[in-house]
């Protein structure tokens, strides 16, 4: 059957329902160029405004998915699962996480980003170690996943190219916040991997994409029920991003902290996110019985330096250098000027704002305001204290690595209206917020 944009666009502009085979034609024709960019943006835009079904969801998402190549996993020797974060200031876990569920018997087949705005890009991280190439093609990726249980690459030119060019028009006609159309940007990209599990870490606070916990779980009750209806495990944890994940923030920095990780060490909050998010990966595939003993296997893992040698042996399958494992700061890039910025008083840090540490991370060359831009992988900021402790005056808040003089005082100023001390407890929202299961 025929179908006219425009038609489809008015209906859903004024609140109608779309079928199935509308949807999955709109889509198609968007993918093929025979639908043009004006009148998908116009179509976004109605969706935004109007939202969707969960079936109007769950066919956008089916569309999505079936725009290009699609990854299966036939006789794999493992159970497959991926994880996704909803994007943060400092949230580097993918990058022990993966490895480490490995190393547990889960094969990790992860397409992953870039950085955009305040938030880093795995890609961007791994690429801050020297030779690493996530450029590959999806044999290659094939070869990998099969080789060695694990592998982290870039959205490839066949998979799922409807999210991609779709994510370009929203970016710039300002129809990002959909959850609608968030659910199938993401998604489409994870189940287009072919895993059979899926967990979903959905930030919330000022460093995340929804900044309130009541959006944060509509957004994860959404990605959960679409999910399981494409007949995937899913499970989404809500966690905290009023303040930035861990300690390092910065491409090659982040790399130093996972590293951290992996050997069994670095800040809490980082490891109780990549036991966690692990351990459940493990429960949906059946490897553990239960969170808990999913957890157990994953910490073990970072222990006993499991989880370290399949890091060792992902980083030089991608043509990296395997040194960084041991030695990362006589591999990765370094930053020229290193500058702490001193408290101003004594007391207890009571914020770190994420979103504006964020920018300003960006700012210093840490990040990117748009998909052209390049970024340092050498600069960014380590914490010296997090919001709860004490602190006296004159002692290391922030150590900020950056190129210049001149990008140094910026970023010194940008990270004093970002950080508040004084003698009263914080308020500060708990790691984890909720969970949502199918």
């Amino acid at each position: 059957m025929a179908y006219r944009a425009v038609e489809i666009i008015a209906r859903k502009r004024d609140g109608g329902t779309l079928g199935d085979a509308e949807i999955r034609w709109l889509i198609a024709g968007f993918t093929d160029g025979s639908v043009p960019d004006y009148q998908m943006a116009a179509f976004a835009m109605a969706v935004y405004w109007r939202g969707m079904t969960a079936a109007e969801t769950a066919a956008l998402l089916d569309a999505m998915e079936r725009s290009g190549d699609i990854v299966r996993w036939p006789d794999l020797p493992w159970p497959t699962a991926d994880k996704h974060s909803t994007g943060g200031v400092g949230d580097k876990v993918s990058i022990p996480l993966a490895p480490a569920v490995a190393a547990c018997g889960v094969a990790v087949p992860m397409i992953s980003g870039r950085g955009l705005g305040h938030t880093g890009g795995t890609l961007d991280k791994l690429e801050a170690i020297p030779g690493f190439n996530v450029r590959l093609d999806l044999a290659a990726f094939d070869r990998m996943v099969r080789a060695i249980g694990v592998s982290l690459i870039g959205q490839t030119d066949r998979l799922v190219p409807a999210d991609k060019k779709l994510y370009a028009l929203r970016d710039v006609t300002a129809t990002v916040e959909s959850i609608p159309l968030i659910t199938a940007s993401i998604l489409s990209k994870k189940l287009a991997e072919g895993v059979g599990a899926l967990v979903l870490d959905v930030k919330v606070g000022s460093g995340a994409f929804m900044k309130d916990r009541a959006a944060a779980l509509q957004l994860a009750q959404s990605l959960v029920g679409a999910g399981t209806a494409a007949g995937r495990q899913v499970t989404a944890f809500l966690t905290a991003m009023d303040r930035p994940l861990g300690t390092h923030i910065g491409n090659a920095l982040e790399i130093i902290e996972s590293i951290e990780i992996l050997h069994g060490r670095g800040p809490a909050d980082t490891r109780a996110l990549t036991v966690r998010l692990g351990g459940e990966m493990l429960r949906l595939c059946g490897v553990a019985a239960s969170l808990e003993a999913g957890e157990a296997q994953v910490a073990a893992a970072l222990d006993d330096g499991r989880a370290l040698a399949k890091f060792r042996a992902l980083v030089a399958a991608h043509g990296g250098d395997p040194r960084v494992c041991d030695t990362p700061e006589d591999v990765l890039p370094k930053a020229p000027l290193v500058t702490p910025l001193l408290a101003w008083q004594d007391g207890v840090v009571q914020q770190m704002d994420a979103l504006a540490i964020g920018v300003a991370a960006v700012h210093l060359g840490a990040g990117r305001n748009t998909a052209a831009d390049t970024v340092d992988p050498a600069v960014g900021f380590v914490l010296a204290r997090k919001p709860g402790a004490r602190v006296r005056a004159g002692e290391p808040l922030v150590w900020v690595h950056a190129q210049t003089a001149a990008q140094t005082t910026t970023a010194l100023a940008e990270l004093r209206a970002a950080i508040a001390i004084d003698e009263t407890t914080p308020t500060l929202l708990p790691l984890w917020l909720d969970v949502v299961t199918a």
